[in-house]
């Protein structure tokens, strides 16, 4: 691939539709409980929010440091952050969290500002970057000396179904590997703690957030509707760069909601966690 192929701005694959705000709403629900235990939070601590999207886990880890706490969320495309904006007023917590319109490569922060978060946060982010590593960088910056630095990620690679409908790994496989034609890494979760160690942090932590479920299993329905919905939404891109063809991808599609349905019908798959510290001050 030529570099003139690879987008030099951020490029979301998903989009930003009221469908997908949907999506990410349901996703949001799923997920949030479990990123709030691994983050651990002590209580009144200083949290920026890279790629704050909806802004649902923002005002989470607001309400989980409690008073005293200052969260700074940052959301680059407008319609996200409207709905952020919006949300947070529907629901009384506008006060929560400070939601501003930037981009992860060039952080709206004031100039005492850097340099002054006990927490960075992204989640989502760095797999829709061509440049995750100056986005890293700029977390590292932010955080006072002893901060951390907290990464979520995909490694899409890592997504398991049993028994595997007939086409889904074809057709998942064509489904990430939009993102190298877009510039960005479907399997940036794996690189986390190198993004951290070449950032200038101190790694200290990796794990995983695991996500299993199976037929009647609560938050089954919601997990696969989100998996169905993400390969919708990349079906167009998929059949444009001639990964697969519509009869192919529309049988697999309908395979997997055949599989859903069966009482013996598994899943598994985990969101990439590293946090690292900011060793020292750093020359700007």
């Amino acid at each position: 691939m030529t570099g003139d192929k690879i987008p030099r701005q951020p490029c979301y694959i998903h989009g930003t539709t009221e469908e997908e705000q949907h999506r990410l709403s349901i996703l949001n629900d799923l997920i949030n409980e479990a990123s709030l235990r691994e983050l651990a939070l002590r209580g009144g601590e200083r949290i920026l929010d890279v790629g704050s999207g909806l802004g649902q886990f923002t005002r989470a880890m607001a309400r989980a440091a409690g008073p005293g706490a200052q969260v700074v969320g940052i959301e680059r495309d407008a319609r996200q952050l409207a709905e952020a904006v919006r949300a947070a007023k529907e629901d009384g917590e506008e006060h929560l969290a400070d939601m501003r319109g930037g981009d992860a490569l060039d952080l709206p922060l004031q100039a005492d500002e850097w340099g002054s978060f006990d927490i960075a946060h992204a989640r989502f982010v760095l797999e829709h970057v061509a440049d995750p590593l100056a986005v890293v960088e700029n977390m590292v910056r932010v955080v006072r000396p002893g901060g951390r630095i907290v990464l979520e990620d995909d490694d899409h690679d890592i997504l398991r179904l049993w028994p595997e409908p007939p086409g889904f790994r074809q057709m998942w496989e064509a489904y990430f590997r939009t993102y190298d034609r877009l510039g960005n890494d479907a399997y940036i979760g794996r690189r986390l703690v190198a993004l951290l160690h070449e950032a200038g942090a101190a790694p200290r932590r990796n794990t995983w957030i695991f996500f299993g479920s199976c037929r009647g299993h609560a938050a089954f329905d919601a997990l696969v509707a989100n998996m169905v919905k993400i390969l919708e939404g990349a079906r167009d891109t998929v059949l444009g760069q001639g990964f697969l063809n519509a009869e192919y991808f529309d049988t697999g599609l309908a395979a997997v909601e055949a599989w859903r349905h069966r009482p013996d019908s598994a899943l598994w798959y985990a969101i990439c966690w590293a946090e690292g510290v900011r060793q020292s001050a750093r020359p700007e």
